[in-house]
């Protein structure tokens, strides 16, 4: 089995294409022949060794698949066998041609659904649903999206519009990506720094913040009254330690921040989200924006365009 591993820590070119034994899948798990492998910002994340140490050389990266179950571990249901699914491996496993997962994180593909949309809506999607869930986001609420242009800030642009949100400013890089931002349902578009546009809110009722970094203090200041931040990454890297000061020196206004990571949501909720909105993709009601379909042997450069800021949704690896 050819797979994608990393050698060394850091740069892509760290990221080397390797033979391997084909996966054996244990108790309660299933073994997929991969169709497409989702390339997200927590690969580039743990790949640049920012996470820490937790990783060993030689991994596989990547954390979701779409394709055909071609086995089972003792166990599980042989039913599996020859469905179409989107699964889960972990914060390892899917940069390869098989991949194995939990059972209990497979669904199933409906008709209609492309496994290289699977795995641009699979993992973004429901965070960004329950991200704005979290905030407690509201009809004609004012939404702030930093770093929109992603997957996940693709996915929370469009449910914020579902959700009838008043106004859904956007942060981005460029004239273009701001148009296609805007397509989706974005009213406001600003730069990476929140500003330049007149037309932007002086402050917002939700931040969705997948950026992070050292700029999280300025995009507290940014929130209403009773406004609520959720944090959903950290490409930019962590906030500064003193973040929270920004809370209290407006302790008045009653602002509040919090942190979201799917791990938190039970599987069956979490799966029942997801499942719907590989409907909603199936009849055309939620987009699945793919930035490039990519070679698995090229997962360096898709990891080169990413750290370069070049994509707009999500690259896609197949075998």
């Amino acid at each position: 089995m050819r797979a994608t591993t990393i050698q060394q820590f850091g740069d892509p070119d760290g990221m080397v294409m390797t033979d391997l034994p084909e996966p054996v899948p244990a108790a309660g798990q299933v073994l997929i022949q991969t169709e497409a492998v989702g390339v997200g910002g927590v690969d580039a994340v743990i790949r640049r060794g920012t996470l820490g140490s937790g990783w060993p050389v030689g991994m596989i990266p990547g954390s979701e698949v779409a394709g055909t179950v071609v086995g089972v571990g003792p166990g599980s249901d042989s039913g599996l066998v020859g469905r179409r699914v989107w699964a889960f491996t972990g914060t390892d496993g899917a940069y390869a041609e098989q991949a194995v997962a939990r059972v209990g994180d497979v669904v199933a593909l409906p008709d209609g659904l492309s496994s290289i949309d699977a795995v641009t809506l699979g993992s973004a999607a429901p965070v960004a649903h329950f991200a704005l869930a979290q905030a407690h986001t509201a009809q004609g609420d004012s939404v702030l999206i930093r770093g929109a242009a992603g997957s996940i800030g693709i996915a929370a642009v469009e449910l914020a519009h579902r959700l009838g949100a008043g106004s859904i400013a956007v942060t981005t890089s460029s004239e273009d990506r701001g148009r296609r931002l805007r397509a989706l349902g974005a009213t406001v578009v600003l730069d990476r720094a929140g500003r330049g546009s007149d037309a932007a809110p002086a402050s917002f009722d939700v931040v969705i913040d997948i950026v992070g970094g050292a700029a999280v203090p300025d995009f507290i200041d940014r929130l209403a009254p009773n406004g609520r931040m959720v944090l959903v990454g950290a490409v930019g890297g962590f906030p500064p330690s003193d973040f929270g000061m920004r809370l209290m020196r407006s302790f008045q206004q009653s602002r509040s921040i919090g942190t979201f990571s799917l791990d938190s949501i039970p599987p069956v909720e979490r799966d029942r989200v997801r499942a719907g909105q590989f409907d909603a993709a199936a009849g055309g009601d939620l987009h699945a924006v793919v930035h490039d379909v990519m070679p698995l042997d090229q997962a360096a450069e898709a990891h080169r365009r990413m750290d370069a800021g070049e994509v707009f949704g999500r690259i896609v690896l197949v075998p």
